[in-house]
């Protein structure tokens, strides 16, 4: 489904950009996101992009990093939108080249302890959104993911979650551990939701409830929790990766559990799991003294006759 509606009064151009993504498949986020930055920078100029070179868009990506102070991050995704719109939609006779990106500050996640998990769950007033959050600790789940979960998905027989359409339209498994089995029963005795329909259903006929509303449960439980670490669902997700990690789950097994498409996405978590780093011998650890030779004091020799 669309998140656009594409109405008559909108500009043939904004109308093909939209088809462009849509035919391309992008993630309904990343449409939304691609819409944004490149309205914002229309109205900045206050003329069509079609009108607008290269020099327009470094101009505006100083403006962005000088004057709206926007992280790299925001600055890159902006230039994504454009590249998009110059390529695909516009077919400017430009390359990849012609869109430089920012430098993003290569910084390792956020990492709760066992102890520091049990602590925020405890705070978590609401048994649906307790649950929700559980999937990201339990099973590894991004946020889409678990609340667009279906009844349906959770196959207690073989112990799975099946999770459709996630990151990069891939369909793939998910662990579903004993303990969070449980945790979901006590939740579908007490709700009764609909087997045929969303796991966490919105008050909205049709819907589930949003990423927003467990992202904002998050931070409520966090705050209330007490711990001085900042607390997301992706945190969840990271400390997932890293005790298992560091309980021996291969790295590899890791990765498919994560839906990482590379093997360096999942390797990160080598760098914060503590256990690997501790127990990682240093090779002055195996430095061996050498031998001291051994010296037999010469007697005085004798004075010749």
């Amino acid at each position: 489904m669309s998140p656009f509606k594409l109405g008559v009064s909108m500009s043939p151009l904004k109308r093909r950009f939209i088809e462009d993504m849509q035919l391309r498949n992008l993630a309904l986020t990343t449409q939304r996101s691609y819409l944004h930055y490149t309205e914002e920078f229309s109205r900045f100029y206050n003329c069509s992009p079609a009108k607008l070179d290269l020099e327009a868009i470094r101009q505006y990506q100083l403006h962005l990093l000088h004057e709206k102070k926007l992280s790299p991050e925001s600055i890159n995704t902006f230039i994504s939108s454009v590249q998009f719109l110059y390529l695909n939609t516009l077919e400017m006779p430009w390359d990849k080249s012609c869109f430089p990106r920012m430098r993003v500050a290569n910084k390792l996640p956020v990492v709760l302890s066992p102890e520091e998990v049990a602590q925020f769950f405890e705070h978590v007033p609401s048994l649906k959104y307790r649950t929700a959050l559980m999937l990201f600790y339990g099973a590894g789940l991004r946020i889409n993911e678990a609340v667009s979960l279906k009844v349906s998905d959770i196959d207690s027989k073989r112990m799975l979650l099946r999770v459709e359409q996630g990151k990069g339209k891939k369909d793939r498994y998910a662990t579903l551990s004993p303990r969070l089995l449980a945790v979901l029963r006590c939740y579908y005795r007490a709700t009764r939701p609909d087997k045929e329909g969303w796991l966490f259903p919105s008050w909205r006929t049709n819907h589930h409830i949003t990423s927003n509303s467990v992202a904002q449960a998050c931070r409520d439980a966090a705050k209330q929790s007490g711990l001085t670490k900042r607390v997301t669902a992706h945190i969840l997700r990271h400390s997932f990766a890293t005790h298992l990690l560091e309980n021996g789950t291969d790295i590899r097994v890791i990765q498919v559990l994560l839906g990482h498409s590379r093997i360096e996405t999942t390797a990160r978590y080598t760098r914060v799991s503590a256990q690997t780093i501790a127990g990682t011998a240093s090779p002055l650890d195996a430095l061996v003294k050498p031998a001291k030779k051994a010296t037999s004091k010469s007697s005085p020799s004798k004075p010749k006759k």
